[in-house]
């Protein structure tokens, strides 16, 4: 009895099968859990890439404009509309509500600090916020219960359950996206917003007042700001060029400058503006005399302005009307910043047309430049001048004695043919601010965020007024007079996206 006891427990036979038996659910558990793991990082992966478009499709629309969330909001929604399932089982498409879209002013300084769906990071700061001006990040998470049948997660085929522990696994990416817009070709020139107000509900983005053409065929009016900026006002921005004067005339502030980040300066005179921007119309003054050979001096293709005879150095206008620049506006008691709209081209352009074309009547000027393409609107200042170059007009005489053309007469550098009408040498880029919203930080040096571009058409150089008839007794020059003949964004007309360079990346 012994024997054969000792002998069955000696026995060796079959033991494989029994290691197998005692290894078989570990092995095969192990493979489902690397399938599963093998399953979730592709998963993983491909919700990645997703929301990492997701978010850079946000970010790409965050402009600091007062509608940039909402065209956010658009952009995620129609790119959601892509059918990519994530399972061949049920409805896995990635909707809305599988993902949460914040919006964020900034994002913490180092990638170890985590971010929350909610925009919270782990120190307990709060990037959120819901001002489309001011944020300029979009963050997008997905929702763990998301994936799964609507029940959590991830479904595994590992069964958990058997050890206490769930059958599902989250799997929540994240994405941060940021959006930068840099402008390349302007003049270090900011101009108050003329449409601010001190009321909210009565302000209008420039983009705004453009789309529904309350810009349009207005003279605008601005002079360099004073302790107190606003609208109907003007300052100058840093540039990398030595002469703010130069960086004017050439049309180019010789940088990019962020949207973002536009700093202000000071000390700066009027009279450096005023020679800069009229060598556009021909005119070069003292400090400016001997660039008239310069080809990026160059005036625009048509200098009409009234001008007397033989007078380069200055902008000397006639005074007995036979020779004249595009009219005026009819001003509002009170108003600084813009005229009222032209309502009749016929009467407006009558005497202007009749003095520098020979004594003809206006013809019939289409409004090409009107923002919703409307051209039985009276013709703006700036359709009649192009009207004038793409009608053979500018040579036409004035009345005599004073016979002006609108072609120049004082630039010839001798070998570069006479200036051409595109690119236009009277229409520069500028920015437009918030003036009222940011009076303590326009005093200078100081970065500001810019409310949006502005592509404005000179109507007349500036013109230096004499101590005497000046009203403050300085000789101060009289205001930058001006059309806006498109802003920036999707509301304009599209002629500035050459120099905007916009850019939207991942950070997160």
């Amino acid at each position: 009895m012994l024997r054969t006891i000792r002998e069955f427990w000696n026995d060796q036979r079959g033991i494989a099968m029994i290691l197998v038996a005692i290894m078989l659910p570990v092995l095969v558990g192990f493979a489902l859990v690397t399938i599963d793991m093998s399953r979730a990082t592709g998963l993983h992966n491909d919700l990645q890439k997703g929301i990492d478009a997701l978010s850079l499709a946000a970010a790409a629309e965050l402009d600091g404009r007062s509608d940039s969330i909402i065209r956010a909001n658009r952009a995620v929604t129609n790119l959601l509309a892509n059918r990519t399932l994530f399972s061949t089982s049920g409805d896995h498409q990635l909707a809305l509500t599988d993902v949460t879209v914040t919006y964020l002013t900034g994002i913490p300084a180092s990638d170890n600090t985590r971010l929350s769906a909610a925009g919270v990071d782990s120190n307990g700061v709060n990037w959120a916020s819901t001002d489309p001006k001011a944020v300029s990040f979009a963050e997008v998470t997905v929702n763990p219960s998301g994936l799964a049948d609507g029940a959590g997660a991830f479904a595994t085929i590992f069964p958990a359950n058997f050890l206490g522990a769930s059958d599902t696994m989250d799997i929540d990416p994240q994405a941060v996206a940021g959006f930068t817009q840099d402008i390349c070709e302007t003049v270090p020139v900011f101009m108050c917003n003329p449409f601010e107000t001190t009321t909210p509900g009565t302000s209008k983005t420039i983009q705004q007042a453009f789309a529904t053409g309350d810009t349009y065929s207005r003279e605008f009016h601005i002079l360099q700001t004073s302790n107190d900026p606003g609208p109907g006002n003007f300052g100058l921005l840093d540039n990398n060029l030595q002469s703010l004067r130069d960086a004017i005339a050439i049309g180019t502030a010789g940088t990019c400058y962020n949207r973002n980040a536009l700093t202000t300066k000071t000390g700066v005179t009027l009279g450096q503006v005023n020679t800069g921007l009229n060598v556009r119309f021909d005119v070069y003054s003292a400090s400016l005399n001997k660039q008239n050979k310069n080809w990026d001096y160059r005036p625009a293709s048509n200098v009409r302005k009234g001008q007397k005879k033989n007078t380069c150095n200055k902008y000397d206008p006639v005074t007995d009307n036979t020779a004249l620049p595009l009219p005026p506006g009819a001003w509002d008691s009170g108003n600084i910043a813009y005229s009222q709209k032209i309502t009749d081209a016929s009467s407006f352009y009558g005497q202007y047309w009749n003095v520098n074309h020979m004594g003809a009547t206006v013809p019939s000027i289409p409004s090409t430049s009107y923002p919703t393409g409307d051209t039985t609107q009276p013709a703006s200042r700036y359709d009649v001048y192009k009207y004038e170059i793409n009608n053979d007009k500018v040579a036409d005489q004035s009345n005599n004695p004073t016979n002006e053309v609108g072609t120049p007469q004082c630039f010839n550098n001798g070998k570069a043919p006479n200036p051409t009408a595109d690119p236009d040498r009277r229409l520069i880029n500028l920015a437009v601010i918030d003036c009222l919203a940011n009076a303590g930080a326009i005093k200078g040096h100081t970065s500001i965020k810019a409310d949006g571009y502005a592509s404005i058409f000179l109507i007349k150089p500036i013109q230096k007024e004499s101590a005497s008839s000046s009203d403050e007794g300085t000789g101060a020059e009289k205001p930058i007079s001006f059309e806006i003949v498109d802003v920036d964004g999707p509301l304009g007309n599209g002629s500035l996206d050459k120099a905007l360079r916009n850019e939207a990346q991942l950070y997160r």
